[in-house]
């Protein structure tokens, strides 16, 4: 019994038809079944096909090359290589030359721009935006700005109004930078992403030495050691959104996201820099005492709270005194902002000198190091310097503290620490360690108008490297007056991997001396003009 079968029309003859009169018709070679997917209208049918015969020259649709075609293959080959073999790197955006301006564009965009407005003012100008602020940013200032003032403490009328002879005149400049965190959009253009970072640059220096000198005072027999886990207890990466919140000012870093929901890896980034940026603004426009009270008074920041606690460990009996001032009570940070040195002080900070510096100190008065090392040292470092005290003793005075000081700077830990704890450098190697990463930063953006912070992060990173803190130091022959005990001289001074942490920490002490018996205009001197920190100075050639 015969049958037909209707086989569909082939993709090149679309008006044919092929019949099979018989089964055995089915034999014929390299057929093919096609399966075309099922249609809403027409039934799916069995169509056979053979290997059609390559088309017509007549045919009007686009000639396909087969699989197997070797112009295919050649052509895949060559876009493979072109992929893994390029003939030529493109060079980043920020490498491409461009045209320079020419000398009027250039003269009148330095003459236009905020950085040179201020010349009384030189840190606060470096860190306004290198650019005039658009019709955008005073868009948003007249938006959010009142509420970030409201919620830091601080009047509601614009900063501008004020005189030419007040840092807070650029307030609220300053106060917008530090909302545009790198997350948000106005950091799309340059002079508001570059002006956010520098101040969120500085603002971490500042915050960092704010609590160093609140918790040396407050705790005055404490070491280091818990001080800093206090400190990474209240500023920590993973602790700031708690005081962006209490603070009410969640709603300008995220406009569009709810603080408590997000993640860890998405929140605390822009709100790290934000709250660094916050502090940076504060301390250009209002100085130290203004960081402390929106530290403590706007962000609600507890020293006592319990999740800023150091860790228990085995603590060192101190038998020695300290100064009458902080026997009687425990200080907070009003007593800090409020404290201000008598006409007649012996020092930049007394307070700070006497938290520092233990009283007992004065036993090691005219032994052999005060007659033998510290001449040497004071000559070397250009102390005592001049100044202009009304009464002989008060020079006289200091300047015996100021050798006793010095003597702190070079004691080793190994030496009385486990007898007398405080009789050590720890405490001034500390505030010494945060001074000198504040006047390196300030001194960077002075000196580097247009960078950002993030390159003067890492430039900051390589010039203050530990390693070559205790070089400078020992450049300096300065290394040989360190006092250790007996049992380790000969290991401190022969050993390279013990004796260079311990010459950065006497490098890092002798800063914190100067700051505290001089202020921060002698760390100045000492890190760039004894130490050279930014190694320009020449050197003198050794025949």
């Amino acid at each position: 019994m015969g049958f037909q079968t209707i086989i569909q029309p082939s993709s090149f003859y679309p008006d044919q038809k092929l019949f099979l009169s018989s089964p055995t018709d089915l034999s014929l070679p390299l057929f093919h079944l096609k399966f075309p997917k099922p249609s809403r209208h027409f039934p799916v049918q069995l169509s056979v096909a053979t290997n059609p015969p390559p088309p017509p020259p007549s045919s009007t649709q686009p000639q396909q090359v087969p699989p197997n075609s070797p112009q295919r293959l050649l052509k895949e080959l060559a876009q493979r290589k072109k992929t893994a073999f390029p003939k030529k790197k493109v060079p980043p955006r920020q490498f491409i030359l461009k045209p320079p301006l020419d000398d009027a564009k250039l003269t009148q965009r330095f003459l236009n721009s905020p950085q040179l407005s201020l010349k009384s003012f030189p840190l606060l100008s470096s860190c306004l935006p290198p650019s005039p602020l658009n019709n955008t940013d005073k868009t948003w200032m007249d938006e959010y700005l009142l509420e970030a003032k409201q919620a830091l403490g601080y009047p509601l009328q614009p900063s501008d109004q004020l005189g030419d002879d007040n840092p807070a005149k650029h307030f609220d400049t300053l106060l917008y930078l530090a909302f545009q965190h790198p997350a948000c959009e106005r950091t799309k253009a340059r002079h508001i992403r570059n002006g956010h970072s520098r101040l969120s640059f500085l603002g971490g220096y500042v915050l960092e030495l704010a609590l160093a000198e609140y918790f040396l005072q407050r705790y005055p027999r404490e070491s280091p050691g818990p001080m800093r886990e206090r400190v990474f207890g209240l500023i920590g990466k993973r602790f700031l959104p708690r005081w962006i919140k209490a603070a009410s000012l969640q709603n300008l870093v995220f406009p569009y996201d709810d603080i408590d929901k997000m993640l860890r890896k998405d929140k605390e980034p822009p709100v790290k820099s934000v709250f660094w940026a916050l502090f940076g603004a504060i301390f250009l426009c209002f100085g130290m005492p203004e960081v402390y009270r929106v530290m403590f008074e706007a962000f609600g920041m507890d020293p006592e709270d319990e999740s800023c606690q150091p860790k228990l460990r085995r603590q060192l009996e101190d038998i020695d005194y300290v100064s009458a001032e902080f026997e009687t009570r425990q200080l907070s940070w009003q007593d800090i902002v409020a404290y201000r040195p008598p006409p007649d002080a012996l020092f930049a900070h007394p307070r700070l000198f006497r938290a520092c510096v233990p009283p007992g100190m004065h036993r090691f008065r005219g032994n052999i190091w005060d007659f033998d090392s510290r001449p040497k040292i004071m000559e070397c470092l250009g102390y005592p310097r001049p100044t202009n005290d009304r009464i002989p003793e008060i020079t006289e005075a200091r300047n015996i503290e100021l050798g006793l000081g010095f003597q702190l700077c070079f004691l080793h830990p190994s030496k009385y620490k486990f007898e007398h704890p405080r009789f050590c450098f720890e405490r001034l190697e500390y505030v010494g360690q945060k001074i000198q990463d504040l006047v390196m930063a300030e001194r960077l953006l002075m000196k580097h108008l247009d960078a950002p912070g993030r390159w003067l992060h890492e430039k900051h990173r390589r010039l203050l490297m530990n390693k070559f803190c205790g070089r400078y130091l020992r450049d300096r022959h300065l290394h040989h007056h360190i006092i250790y005990d007996e049992a380790v001289q000969d290991r401190f001074e022969h050993n390279r991997k013990l004796r260079n942490p311990a010459t950065t920490a006497v490098q890092q002490a002798i800063h914190g001396l100067a700051y505290t018996v001089y202020g921060k205009p002698d760390v100045r001197r000492l890190m760039f003009e004894v130490f050279d920190f930014e190694q320009i100075q020449p050197k003198e050639v050794k025949n």
